[in-house]
């Protein structure tokens, strides 16, 4: 079908004004010889209707909230045009009405999609959900709310309106005005990716948009090892006994150091994962929540003596559970009380360390044997 004329026109029905004076807003669409009416389900005061602009002059809260509303219906009514165009079926000014005010309406929007996503996700955390993939998705429907407020000045979008373009100026948007580095970027489109897939699968979408988008690649960048003289600040630094959330920070931060031992890994780890070898030496043996790896680690003196430090045959794990959030605020203490100049998070510490364990692993492995004076050494020598 070749549509030769599509318009979309809104006006004031001046012969129902309701009790206060306001008029309502009419739209008439018109596909090549056919036309229809619908109501905006909006009303406005005279003086105030541009009829040139099909909007409320001025900026009073009456106008921008009339508008915001006007600029959505538009926005659906052309994406309901889109959709029947892409049918190559024949239609008329009837079936956009139809298909803006049934289908549009009752149809999944893509924040909306995202939103009961993440309700799903949210009733596995803890299951098969970890609570930093769950605040990935959450940051993402931010992330996305801002930028479609922006460029439609609505508060979501329907999937017709999604294009090549979208996925573009998204990307922009994150990288440039949101401030975000390119591997959060690089999440976010993900995320965007797979809830367009989903839509598709699900029939709330006529195509899988985006199938084809390459993300964008990750610049590598080699990790920052904290130095032996920032380590050493730390270690030795004398924290008051009123702080004792900083002290056991501070004592998860060495730990770390001397495993190369993820947060992540580190408050899930139990005495399960403790086993002595032949030669009675101490080693620390779990999957590591990240990539499920097996990762196995010789304990140093020091390690074992926080182990020992913190035991409780009260408690599953080797360690007592601190929030991310307060780990990272202490961290940030911690990097000032000790006067370390350095970029230093709880991470720096498994940088510290992953040189010098690989090497007494693979010396274990070859069966030479080290005394923990050598592998002290070691420690100081290759971090």
């Amino acid at each position: 079908m070749k549509v030769e004329k599509f318009k979309v026109l809104l006006y004031l029905k001046k012969s129902s004004p309701d009790k206060l004076g306001k008029i309502p807003i009419m739209g008439r669409v018109t596909v090549n010889s056919t036309k229809v009416q619908f109501s905006c389900k909006l009303s406005c005061s005279l003086d105030l209707w541009n009829p040139r602009e099909s909007r409320l002059n001025g900026k009073s809260l009456e106008a921008v909230e009339a508008n915001k509303k006007i600029e959505k219906i538009l926005l659906d009514i052309h994406s309901a045009f889109d959709s029947l165009e892409e049918r190559k079926k024949p239609f008329d000014a009837e079936a956009v009405k139809n298909l803006f005010q049934g289908n549009m309406g009752a149809q999944i929007t893509l924040l909306a999609l995202l939103t009961r996503h993440i309700e799903e996700l949210e009733a596995r955390v803890g299951i098969d959900v970890a609570p930093t993939t769950l605040s990935t998705y959450v940051y993402t429907h931010r992330s996305l709310g801002k930028f479609i407020q922006k460029k439609f000045k609505t508060k979501d979008v329907a999937f017709g309106q999604l294009n090549e373009q979208f996925i573009r100026e998204y990307q922009d948007s994150v990288l440039g005005e949101q401030g975000y580095a390119m591997q959060t970027v690089r999440h976010y489109l993900a995320i965007l990716k797979k809830i367009c897939k989903i839509a598709f699968k699900e029939g709330i979408s006529e195509k899988f948009h985006f199938a084809y988008y390459k993300l964008p690649k990750q610049k590598e960048t080699t990790p920052k090892a904290l130095s032996r003289e920032s380590f050493e600040k730390v270690r030795d630094l004398d924290i008051p006994q009123k702080r004792p959330s900083t002290r056991f920070t501070r004592d998860l931060f060495l730990f770390a150091c001397y495993t190369g031992t993820a947060y992540a890994d580190v408050i899930r780890i139990t005495k399960e994962n403790l086993f002595t070898d032949e030669e009675g030496s101490l080693w620390l043996k779990y999957a590591r929540k990240k990539t499920d790896f097996r990762a196995r680690v010789k304990l140093l003196p020091e390690a074992i003596a926080l182990i020992e430090k913190y035991k409780d045959e009260n408690r599953d794990t080797l360690f007592p559970w601190q929030s991310p959030e307060m780990v990272k605020a202490n961290m940030k203490g911690l990097r000032v009380m000790a006067d370390v100049k350095e970029p230093m998070t709880y991470h720096s510490g498994r940088h510290k360390q992953s040189p010098y364990q690989l090497l007494i692993n693979k010396l274990h492995s070859l069966r030479l044997e080290i005394g923990n004076d050598l592998e002290t050494s070691l420690l100081l020598r290759y971090a």
